[in-house]
């Protein structure tokens, strides 16, 4: 597939498309493995304040910090599209200054950005597609709320919650956006959801219907220093991979084993006449 924002936005499995492939990515090694991998698109996501920087939430990270990354991300060229979380309060706070933060992050090499919330963004969503930047929306568990949610919590578990969460998904999509990330939702939520939409959605923990999934890297591969949410499944373990070859190296220095020849320029003739 072609992964701009038209043939994204047309990506529906009811039509006979591959679910889409999203995985997080935030440095330019991170992108160029990753899109060497045929996903179909990079998220370079606001969970960077917490795999990447070290907090507790994603309310710690700025739109300059987004930037940089976005930046890194796209020094990979990769054939991936590229879409930019937009942080906590770069959206919330008036119209113009969202155009402008939006702006920055695809100035850095976005080629979407990506914010949370449902009808009370149709005027920042508008603005946004105003200015010619494509929106991707985010519903359900939205990590941006969690101190108003009091903690990480499954979202839509009643039947006028899913019923809300399902008219916030039709009004942006009727504002433009071209896909809906779907989060922390019952897996029947997911997939109500993704039929009643025409544009794609993509889950992380919304069940298995939805038209892809995404999922932060750090948690794919074992590199995250809490458990991880129910939704990940772990392909491999980096961690203790790294951890390991990294004790390896240290006993070779301490033992005088490295570097050894190998690993040493030779001395010039000159040098030793």
């Amino acid at each position: 597939m072609t992964n701009n924002v038209p043939s994204l936005r047309a990506h529906k499995r009811r039509l006979g498309a591959a679910p889409i492939v999203m995985v997080t990515a935030y440095d330019e090694p991170t992108a160029r493995y990753a899109d060497a991998a045929g996903v179909d698109v990079l998220l370079v996501g606001d969970s960077l304040a917490n795999v990447v920087l070290g907090h507790e939430d994603t309310l710690h990270v700025t739109t300059a910090e987004m930037a940089h990354h976005v930046r890194a991300v796209a020094a990979a060229s990769p054939k991936a599209h590229i879409v930019a979380d937009m942080p906590w309060l770069s959206y919330h706070v008036g119209t113009d200054a969202a155009v402008a933060n939006a702006g920055e992050l695809i100035r850095a090499g976005a080629q979407s950005v990506k914010l949370e919330g449902g009808a009370i963004r149709r005027e920042v969503v508008r603005a946004l597609l105003d200015a010619e930047i494509p929106v991707m929306g985010h519903l359900g568990l939205t990590p941006q709320s969690v101190l108003a949610f009091g903690g990480y919590k499954v979202q839509a578990k009643t039947r006028d919650a899913a019923k809300l969460l399902l008219e916030d998904a039709l009004i942006l999509q009727s504002e433009g956006i071209y896909c809906l990330v779907v989060e922390g939702v019952p897996r029947m939520v997911g997939t109500q959801l993704t039929e009643a939409l025409d544009i794609p959605t993509i889950g992380i923990g919304a069940g298995p219907d939805t038209d892809g999934q995404v999922l932060v890297i750090h948690d794919l591969v074992g590199m995250t220093k809490r458990p991880p949410p129910k939704f990940v499944r772990r392909y491999a373990d980096l961690g203790a991979a790294m951890t390991d070859a990294v004790a390896r190296y240290a006993q070779d220095v301490r033992d005088g084993s490295f570097p050894g020849d190998d690993e040493s320029y030779e001395n010039p003739a000159e040098l030793l006449d």
